[in-house]
This record gives C-alpha cells, sequence and structure tokens, in this order.
C-alpha cells in the first residue's frame, strides 16, 4: 500500500504503471488512473511545444504531501503519480495519477483530488512556444474552483 511519485523526463506506460500498482494485492476491487497530454492549442493559440521545468527535491515532497492528503481523506490502498518535465511536444503524456481502493468510488474521487491538487498547488513552472513567441502559463481559475470544491484554497489564488 505504497504511494510512489516520480518526476522524470521519460514516458511512461500506462499498462505497466497500473499492474504494477496493483500485483499482489487482492483487496484492490478498482483501479481509476488519469493520464494527461499535451494538447496543440491553448488559450486560442497553437502550441508547438512546452517546457516544464521543476525544483528537484521539492517538488517530489509537495506532491508526495498531496499523496498523504489523498489517503486521509479516501480509502485508498496505492497511488502512482508520474509528472514529465523537460521539453514536451503535443501528444505527449505529461502526467498519470492512478489510484487503487477496494471501491470505484474511493478510487474516482481520489484521483480526481489529485490532479485538481496537482494542476494548481504543484511546484512545475509551464512554458509554451507559440507562432507569437514563448510563454509562462499561470494555473487557470477553473483549475483553482475545482480545487475549492475539496474545501482548499489555491496558494496562488
Amino acid at each position: 500500500m505504497g504511494a510512489c511519485v516520480s518526476i522524470q523526463t521519460a514516458d511512461f506506460d500506462l499498462s505497466a504503471e497500473v499492474a504494477s500498482l496493483r500485483s499482489g494485492d487482492p483487496a484492490v476491487g478498482a483501479v481509476a488512473s488519469f493520464v494527461g497530454t499535451v494538447r496543440d492549442r491553448n488559450d486560442g493559440q497553437g502550441v508547438a511545444e512546452m517546457e516544464l521545468e521543476h525544483y528537484p527535491g521539492m517538488t517530489e515532497r509537495a506532491v508526495e504531501a498531496m499523496v498523504d492528503e489523498a489517503r486521509r481523506r479516501f480509502e485508498i490502498r496505492a497511488v502512482r503519480v508520474i509528472h514529465r518535465v523537460g521539453r514536451l511536444v503535443p501528444g505527449d503524456q505529461i502526467v498519470l495519477v492512478a489510484v487503487t481502493s477496494a471501491h470505484r468510488g474511493q478510487a474516482f474521487q481520489a484521483c480526481e483530488f489529485l490532479m485538481d491538487y496537482l494542476k494548481t498547488q504543484a511546484p512545475f513552472w509551464k512554458k509554451e512556444l507559440t507562432p507569437q513567441g514563448a510563454r509562462w502559463v499561470d494555473a487557470r481559475v477553473s483549475d483553482d474552483q475545482a480545487l475549492a470544491r475539496w474545501g482548499i484554497r489555491a496558494e496562488n489564488a
């Protein structure tokens, strides 16, 4: 029933990650997962590539704290969070959140909670390369509102 957080440049294999997450735990009745990918458009502009930066060590600790909070709120068995950094292009996988639980409701809720938290509170910095030039991207108000439904006020709001 461990949590595993990876911040990495390498891509990931969803099937392998889920198989590893549920391996050896016969109490698992549900696996919920989310895979985020890089889009080719953002805010009406084309995106040729994006670059994600982070502070090694600090980012992992922040995401691990999010997982700890999910464990307090939901009856979950195991969690796997992978967030890629570095240069990414449209179509690339960027984030994986996978959660196991005895029941689907807890797995779905924990997965969504973790994604809402990641979108607003994890210390990542995202720069997009558009036809108009490079730009840094802030969290959206809708992301902050998604986090607020869990009773958490975004620190950047």
